[in-house]
């Protein structure tokens, strides 16, 4: 994940795109009330290390339940139905939060958000440990993802003030990135270790590791700001996440059917608060989302992409831990291991990805990532079927090139689908979407798996359907291209 703001000269800040993770950005405008030029940073290096180290916590936390996942449910007695909610909390208060953090941090003070965000992130996970039931774990892990766009919405905007523009910025913005991919992968291994121990030791350790870093963050960071003040979109951010929880809603109720009148109410609660959303969105003076951008092919393709990355790479990946533990009976340990070739194949192959930059449109290596992933889905499945341990890592590893391919075009698609001066609500449109559909995603693979039959039936349907998502992705992307004619 990469975050972009406005610059402290009031322009959007033109970054290379973070390999490895989606962009995480502000949205908001500059309409008026200039204010000060901001003192340069302090200590540049330090600026970098507590940004990229808080920001590897918050990316921790969102992966460590993909791991303890059998030991949470079993814990708290958690019905099948339900267990959704137990890995959807983080992303459900990213998507939710994350353009709005973004604007308060440029209108209000990156240091200032940033530190909140942080602290809020270490409280939240130490009181997830605590939890004792499905409902106080799930809270807790909502309130750890609106802290996380805090963090993630405030860390770019921090690194852009303390690094001048050139290579030095980009080699920040680049560790940045390393440890954003290191957490996606740290995450898992770090309950994996410790599932035996407790699956509560975890968050104690990312808690006070958020704590104290936030400790010897205050006195390091400086304050910046954008020079023009605008209104957050409030109004558009409550509405969005109620739609949200509405839709996540129906799709965990769903299992127990489709036709239920509390599902069917959930839906149609979802469709009625994105048309509100619509709606608000039109009337502001800073939108989250300008809808104009929607009449674009390209920023089409960007946000579908984003869409089904979430629902059918990260949704399948996410439970995939789990599925290992309980079909082939692998170690909480084990699981995590081959997570992290799937997670480290795909921080490799975005990292080279960028050559392919100016030979390559982002459009058509999107669509040849969802392929690679369609690809290496049934290998996996085949893998399960057979519990054959090293038969999973072949398909492991094409899905991990193929979501390389789609880490490094996201940005690039997102960015370049909008106007220059609307590049950050292109990147932060594309990253919402993508949490989005991981929330989504989550839940509609545990629907399917856990839907009835055996579990390696259940199994095996989850991951067709991934890899049915990813093909009509690949479609999807390719049909929408820019057809306005060029000089």
């Amino acid at each position: 994940m990469a975050a972009s703001s406005k610059t402290d000269t009031g322009e959007q800040a033109a970054q290379e795109p973070v390999p490895g993770a989606a962009d995480a950005t502000s949205a908001s405008l500059p309409t008026h009330s200039a204010s000060p030029s901001p003192a340069p940073a302090r200590l540049p290096t330090a600026t970098l290390a507590v940004t990229s180290l808080v920001t590897m916590v918050a990316l921790m936390n969102y992966t460590t339940p993909m791991l303890s996942l059998p030991t949470l449910t079993a814990q708290f007695g958690t019905p099948l139905s339900a267990q959704a909610w137990l890995l959807n909390g983080t992303p459900l208060g990213l998507a939710a939060l994350l353009l709005v953090a973004g604007s308060l941090a440029d209108d209000y003070g990156r240091r200032r958000i940033f530190l909140i965000g942080t602290f809020a992130l270490g409280v939240s996970t130490a009181l997830g440990a605590l939890a004792g039931d499905s409902l106080f774990f799930t809270l807790a892990r909502v309130a750890q993802g609106a802290a996380s766009a805090a963090v993630i919405a405030s860390s770019l905007g921090l690194l852009v003030h303390a690094f001048p523009a050139g290579h030095a910025r980009i080699r920040a913005t680049g560790v940045w990135g390393a440890f954003v991919s290191g957490g996606i992968a740290l995450g898992p291994l770090l309950a994996g270790a410790l599932n035996s121990t407790s699956w509560r030791l975890p968050y104690v350790i990312l808690g006070a590791a958020a704590l104290g870093t936030g400790a010897y963050a205050t006195r390091v960071l400086t304050e910046s700001r954008a020079p023009h003040r605008t209104r957050p979109d409030l109004a558009g951010a409550l509405t969005l996440a109620l739609a949200l929880v509405a839709l996540l809603s129906a799709l965990t109720l769903g299992r127990d059917g489709w036709l239920r009148a509390p599902v069917l109410l959930l839906l149609a609660a979802a469709v009625v608060l994105t048309a509100v959303f619509a709606v608000v969105e039109r009337r502001t003076a800073a939108p989250l989302i300008d809808l104009g951008l929607l009449r674009r092919p390209l920023f089409q393709a960007a946000t579908v992409g984003g869409l089904f990355t979430g629902l059918g790479v990260i949704g399948m990946m996410s439970y995939l831990p789990s599925l290992l533990q309980v079909t082939i009976k692998l170690s909480a340990l084990g699981a995590a291991w081959l997570f992290v070739l799937w997670a480290g194949t795909a921080f490799v192959v975005a990292l080279q990805a960028r050559r392919l930059s100016g030979r390559v449109a982002a459009r058509h290596q999107l669509a040849f990532g969802f392929v690679l992933h369609a690809v290496g889905a049934p290998g996996i499945m085949v893998a399960l079927d057979a519990g054959s341990l090293v038969g999973l890592l072949p398909g492991l590893f094409v899905a991990g090139v193929g979501s390389g391919l789609l880490n490094a075009a996201l940005p690039r698609l997102s960015v370049e689908s909008v106007p220059p001066e609307r590049a950050a609500m292109g990147s932060g449109a594309n990253n919402t979407a993508r949490y989005i559909g991981s929330a989504a995603g989550v839940a509609l693979m545990i629907a399917v798996a856990t839907s009835g039959g055996t579990r390696e039936a259940g199994a095996n349907a989850a991951i067709l359907v991934a890899t049915a998502l990813s093909l009509v992705a690949a479609a999807l992307v390719l049909v929408l291209k820019d057809r306005t004619p060029h000089p």
